[in-house]
């Protein structure tokens, strides 16, 4: 069932930069998506065009069944430095109206989800970079959220912090299955993560192709040193080399 549709969509700011270009894009309900493409080719931009962060100078984003409740995870975790973790993770549902006992349960509840349970009371700056995306990330989910767009949350970490993060992700989305739109540059993380792949062309950017990856869940670090991984990495990349020619 589709969650959301983009029809058409271009985006040209105050400066006179064209970000999107006639970007169309479906996004079905529970799964994992990926839009893949290079720096500056309108990720970002598309990405908040769908959280109703900005608006579209032409096109349009239909919710077929109606406007459902979304988190957003930055590419920077944004947190409040003078506000603990769980803190940090009650603000959205504090601003809300939610009660103190409530909002304290879920964003406790939250921060297990992310594994980290035991540091409900520890300061941002006692958090590793990684701790802290999982900060933003516990954040997100308090609000319990149909979707979930995500702009290369990961992207600022080392390789092994980001590994140990993509398969932490997978298994949350796995249990709670909300529809996650993930915003990379990386082959390899799109393929690891997703069920399918958009690919965007250069700027001004639209979505070019898509590539479904068929492996089953869940992939553990076996599948990311498989040769089906690598043959999949192989196509994805094809895809945003013939993406970035057009």
């Amino acid at each position: 069932m589709r969650l959301v549709a983009v029809r058409g969509v271009a985006k040209v700011f105050a400066n006179g930069v064209k970000a999107l270009d006639g970007a169309s894009l479906d996004v079905e309900v529970g799964e994992f998506l990926s839009v893949l493409g290079p720096s500056g080719c309108g990720k970002s931009t598309l990405l908040r065009l769908i959280a109703g962060l900005t608006s579209p100078t032409a096109g349009e984003i239909d919710w077929p069944h109606g406007k459902t409740d979304l988190g957003f995870v930055f590419q920077e975790p944004t947190l409040m430095p003078w506000a603990t973790a769980l803190a940090n993770v009650e603000l959205p549902l504090k601003l809300r109206g939610i009660g103190r006992g409530e909002r304290e349960a879920r964003a406790a509840e939250a921060l297990g989800h992310v594994g980290l349970a035991g540091f409900e009371r520890t300061w941002p700056r006692e958090l590793s970079g990684g701790m802290k995306q999982r900060v933003a990330i516990a954040r997100a989910l308090a609000m319990e959220p149909a979707i979930l767009l995500m702009d290369e949350p990961f992207a600022a970490l080392d390789e092994i912090t980001r590994r140990r993060l993509n398969t932490d992700l997978l298994e949350l989305w796995q249990r709670t299955r909300f529809t996650a739109v993930f915003v990379t540059h990386s082959v390899f993380e799109s393929v690891f993560l997703s069920q399918r792949i958009a690919v965007m062309s250069q700027r001004p950017g639209r979505v070019l192709s898509e590539l479904a990856i068929p492996a089953p869940y869940p992939r553990t670090e076996a599948f990311g040193t498989s040769a089906d991984y690598a043959a999949l990495c192989r196509l994805a990349s094809s895809h945003l080399s013939e993406a970035m020619a057009a």
